[in-house]
C-alpha cells in the first residue's frame, strides 16, 4: 500500500478518522475498497460512512456492502444471522457494562470466553473460570471495545479449530481456496496457533459438512471478494459451531493464497470492481476452478518473547505472535521440520537443550499450558517414552499431529 511505484501519493498519517476524513476531502477518491485493508481498514470505512464523509465527497464503495460488513462483525447480529440459516452458534449474550457481563457468565456458567466487539486479533479476549477473573477480563475488554461491547460466550476450549477460505462473487458463483486446520485445540487465537493446510485429521463427512456450512453463511452475507470462516469442531462427534467470520481480506487469506498459489487479494479486487470469477484468469485457468493441494503447508507463528523478556509467553485468545513462517513438504513431517528451521531462533530440530534437562514431571505440568514452546517441550515427553495418547489427553491436541512428531 505504501510502494510508490504502485500509489500515486503516499502519506505518512495515523490511521484515525480525522486524518483518514482530511485526505479524503483533499483527494477526492471515486472509490474506497475496505475489505483489503485488514481490521483497522474495514474498522476506519465504517467510521467514515456513519460520519458522512463518503457521502459529503461522493465516494462509491467496492466489494461486499457495510450493512453486511456490520453483520458479519457486530457479535449479535451475526448470532442472529447464523440462527436465521440454522447454524450453529455458541450460547452467548451481549454485555456493555462489567457488572451485565458478570450476570451474563452466571446465566451460561463457567468456563466462558470474553470477546470484545471490533478489535483485531482478539485484544482484550479471553477465558474467565470465575467472578473475579470475569471482572479483570471484561474491565479490560470494555475499555478497548470501540463501541464498548464485549460478547460473553461459553467456553468449548479443546475443540478443532478449523478454517475455511471462501471465495465468491456477484454472480453467486462461491468456492473454496483451501481449509486449514489448526493443531492447537480452540483457546489459542489462530494467529498464534500452529496451521496445517489442508486439513489433515479431518473425515470427508466432516470436511463437506463444514465447506457445505461456510458457503451457506458467506452467502447469507452476499460477500463479494475473500472471506473467511472458523468453525469449531466437536472431536468426539460430528458437532461443530461457527466461531467468527472475517468478511474480508484477512492474515489467513495471505496464507492460504500463498498455500494453494491462488492470488485472493488480486482476484477479491476484480469482483470489487464488478468482474465474475469465471471473467479471470490465472495462469491460463479461469478463477472459478478450486484449488486442489497434493503437498502440505505448516504456518507457525514467529513470538518477540526473546525482546520482550518480561511478558508472559502464555497464550490464550489475544494474538501475540508478530510474524509467521510457512514451509511447504511432501510429508507433514518434511513441511514441519522446515518450518522449525524457518523461525532462525537457532534451533535445527524440534528440541531445545533447556528441556534435555528438565525432568519428566516438570515437562508434564508444562505441556498442560499453552506456551510457545509447548511443541518443543511435548517433542521432548516423546523421546522420554510417554506416550501419544497421553500427551493428547493432556493436550487436546490430535492423536495424528502427536504421532507425526514422534516420528
Amino acid at each position: 500500500m505504501t510502494d510508490t511505484h504502485v500509489a500515486d501519493k503516499v502519506y505518512m498519517e495515523p490511521l484515525n478518522l480525522e486524518f483518514v476524513s482530511r485526505i479524503i476531502r483533499k483527494e477526492r477518491p471515486d472509490a474506497l475498497l475496505p475489505t483489503l485493508g485488514g481490521q483497522t481498514g474495514l474498522n476506519l470505512a465504517v467510521k467514515l460512512a456513519k460520519k458522512g464523509v463518503l457521502e459529503e465527497c461522493e465516494v462509491e464503495i467496492l466489494g461486499t456492502d457495510f450493512n453486511k460488513i456490520e453483520e458479519a462483525e457486530d457479535r449479535n447480529l451475526f448470532k442472529q444471522l447464523c440462527q436465521r440459516i440454522n447454524e450453529p452458534v455458541l450460547e452467548s449474550h451481549i454485555a456493555n457494562t462489567t457488572h451485565e457481563a458478570k450476570e451474563k457468565a452466571n446465566l451460561i456458567g463457567y468456563p466462558i470466553i470474553i470477546r470484545p466487539a471490533f478489535t483485531l486479533g482478539g485484544t482484550g479476549g479471553g477465558f474467565a473460570y470465575n467472578d473475579d477473573e470475569l471482572y479483570v477480563i471484561s474491565r479490560n475488554a470494555l475499555k478497548l471495545s470501540p463501541v464498548s461491547q464485549v460478547l460473553v460466550e461459553k467456553s468449548i476450549k479443546g475443540f478443532k479449530e478449523i478454517e475455511y477460505e471462501v471465495i465468491r462473487d456477484a454472480n453467486d458463483t462461491t468456492i473454496t481456496i483451501c481449509n486449514m486446520e489448526n493443531i492447537d485445540p480452540v483457546g489459542v487465537h489462530t494467529g498464534d496457533s500452529m496451521v496445517v493446510c489442508p486439513s489433515q485429521t479431518l473425515t470427508n463427512k466432516e470436511y463437506q459438512m463444514l465447506r457445505d456450512s461456510a458457503h451457506r453463511i458467506v452467502r447469507e452475507l452476499d460477500i463479494k471478494g475473500g472471506c473467511n470462516v472458523q468453525f469449531a469442531l466437536d472431536p468426539l462427534s460430528f458437532d461443530y459451531y461457527v466461531i467468527e467470520v472475517n468478511p474480508r481480506v484477512s492474515r489467513s487469506s495471505a496464507l492460504a493464497s500463498k498455500a494453494s498459489g491462488y492470488p485472493i487479494a488480486r482476484v477479491s479486487s476484480k469482483i470489487a470492481v464488478g468482474y465474475h470469477l469465471h471473467e479471470i484468469e490465472i495462469a491460463n485457468t479461469k478463477a472459478s476452478f478450486e484449488p486442489a493441494l497434493d503437498y502440505i503447508v505448516t504456518k507457525i507463528a514467529r513470538f518477540p518473547f526473546d525482546k520482550f523478556t518480561d511478558a508472559t509467553n502464555h497464550l490464550s485468545t489475544q494474538m501475540k505472535a508478530t510474524g509467521e513462517v510457512m514451509s511447504v513438504g511432501r510429508t507433514f513431517e518434511e513441511s514441519f521440520l522446515k518450518a522449525i528451521r524457518s523461525l532462525e531462533t537457532g534451533v535445527d530440530h524440534i528440541e531445545k537443550e533447556i528441556y534435555r534437562h528438565t525432568s519428566r514431571i516438570e515437562l508434564l505440568s508444562l505441556v498442560s499450558e499453552t506456551t510457545d514452546d509447548r511443541i518443543y517441550q511435548i517433542a521432548e515427553l516423546l523421546r522420554r517414552g510417554v506416550n501419544s495418547e497421553k500427551i493428547n489427553m493432556i493436550t487436546s491436541i490430535d492423536l495424528f499431529f502427536i504421532r507425526k512428531i514422534k516420528n
